[in-house]
């Protein structure tokens, strides 16, 4: 299995992030116009919360509130699960599943580099059992 360090050359380390004051309508377009069901909620490098399509549809769109009048900070996730850029992809695929996320942002030294979804582990998980078939393929048609 690959790491996230290994993950992230590949993915690329674009990280979208808003600050907590930041209205609710506003993260909702960018979701739209970048094509994200997530950013982070940063006070300069600080990560101090995630804002996901999850906490919008949950505590904004069931509860018939304004996405205009509600900022970031009054309904983001605060108390944010993130991993490290040796975690292996299974491990994450197992943190992602146990803890019912969709978005893992990877920090080093205290620092955001990342950001890895359930979509991108599974891409990656999918190419590699690809390459492993392909080379299974071509043993058994005595290829080497």
């Amino acid at each position: 299995m690959k790491s996230v360090a290994q993950l992230l050359k590949v993915k690329g380390t674009i990280i979208h992030s808003v600050t907590p004051s930041v209205s609710v309508l506003e993260c909702l377009k960018l979701f739209a116009d970048k094509g994200i069901g997530a950013v982070l909620v940063m006070e300069g490098d600080r990560l101090i919360g995630i804002f996901t399509e999850r906490d919008y549809a949950r505590k904004v769109a069931l509860r018939g509130k304004s996405s205009k009048d509600l900022k970031v900070q009054d309904i983001m996730t605060g108390d944010v699960l993130w991993v490290g850029p040796e975690r292996t992809n299974e491990e994450c695929m197992a943190l992602m599943t146990e803890k019912r996320v969709r978005h893992l942002p990877v920090m080093e030294g205290g620092k955001v580099i990342g950001i890895i979804s359930i979509g991108d582990l599974v891409k990656d998980i999918i190419a590699e059992q690809q390459f492993v078939i392909g080379h299974l393929e071509r043993y058994i048609m005595g290829e080497r």
